[in-house]
């Protein structure tokens, strides 16, 4: 079946009915032949599981159930399939992170699509590669899960930079997967301050019982998506990058920034200006365009990136000719 419409029109002809409907009344609501008719009943019974039972007198069908109503949410076949893919993209994009809670609705989807002569294996056929991903932890689900039931967590963090653990009570506020990799933007109650938290250096995870602070969702956006990269803060400056011609045409189509402007100039290139805090991660960025950026400005971030390009330069100096 193409639609629901009419698994919509017998549900609701048994719902209303006080007693068995015949099947010669279901055909005449549903307006179709004896063998759809058929199909809509074993499809109501077998695949949805609907209490459906056949009366011997009087004849007729009806529900057992009298509350059973019809699962909450509907799809049309196309939408099925787009559901079946993103499970897809999940499990290839971070493998076994939620194979468990998923597998059961997995399932059913399955059966669905099936049931619709739909093929089950050309979501398979999506290729999603990941660079340089790092596993969630282990902590993931307990994450996920104060962050979507407002509670707060204390946490043992392992710093990257300093190498040293700490631990925290944060309000968890949301999940960011950026770059292959999950962050949790939090209320830091000991830093009293937002802070994220890549999910990989969570050392341990307990949720607590005490309700998390919630905090505007202007402000996340403001202090945590107000600069260039995932550890961003309010923007302090910005940088102005100037693209070869070569680079150009690649460059003006990437959103580095929601905030980003970009100009063409009279030469061909691309001058792209985007706010930042930290440079850490968009000097990487910047590296890895080689020759075909300068940065113009500040000045700090140029001298920073050109000291980073003689250092890269001194490991190559003493390579054989021949």
């Amino acid at each position: 079946m193409k639609s629901f419409e009419h698994v919509y029109r017998l549900h609701r002809l048994l719902k209303a009915s006080r007693y068995p409907v015949p099947f010669e009344r279901v055909q005449e609501e549903l307006e179709c032949s004896r063998a759809t008719t058929n199909r809509v009943l074993a499809y109501l019974r077998d695949i949805l599981n609907a209490p459906l039972e056949t009366s011997r007198e009087p004849r007729g069908y009806r529900y057992t159930d009298e509350a059973y109503e019809l699962p909450g949410f509907w799809f049309s076949a196309e939408e099925l399939q787009s559901l079946l893919t993103l499970q897809q993209l999940l499990a290839t994009f971070q493998p076994g992170l939620l194979d468990d809670a998923l597998a059961p609705l997995r399932d059913r989807l399955n059966e669905i699509l099936t049931s619709q002569g739909l093929s089950v294996d050309n979501a398979q056929r999506l290729r999603l590669l990941r660079a340089a991903a790092r596993p969630p932890g282990k902590h993931f689900a307990t994450v996920a899960a104060a962050v979507l039931q407002r509670k707060r967590l204390q946490i043992e963090y392992l710093s990257r930079a300093s190498v040293q653990s700490s631990t925290r009570e944060v309000s968890p506020q949301r999940l960011t997967h950026y770059r292959d990799n999950w962050y949790l933007d939090a209320w830091c109650h000991r830093s009293n301050g937002l802070r994220t938290f890549a999910l990989d250096c969570v050392q341990s995870a307990e949720t607590l019982e005490a309700a998390a602070q919630d905090v505007d969702a202007d402000q996340l956006n403001d202090e945590l998506g107000g600069s260039y990269g995932i550890f961003s803060g309010a923007p302090s400056a910005t940088a102005v990058l100037r693209f070869t011609p070569q680079r150009a045409r690649w460059v003006a189509v990437e959103q580095w920034h929601p905030h980003q402007q970009g100009i063409w100039l009279q030469n061909g290139s691309y001058e792209l200006s985007v706010p930042y805090h930290r440079d850490d991660e968009l000097i990487l960025d910047i590296l890895r365009y080689g020759p075909d950026v300068e940065v113009m400005a500040p000045v700090t971030l140029r001298i920073a990136v050109a000291r980073r390009l003689e250092q890269a330069s001194a490991l190559y100096r003493n390579i054989p000719t021949d």
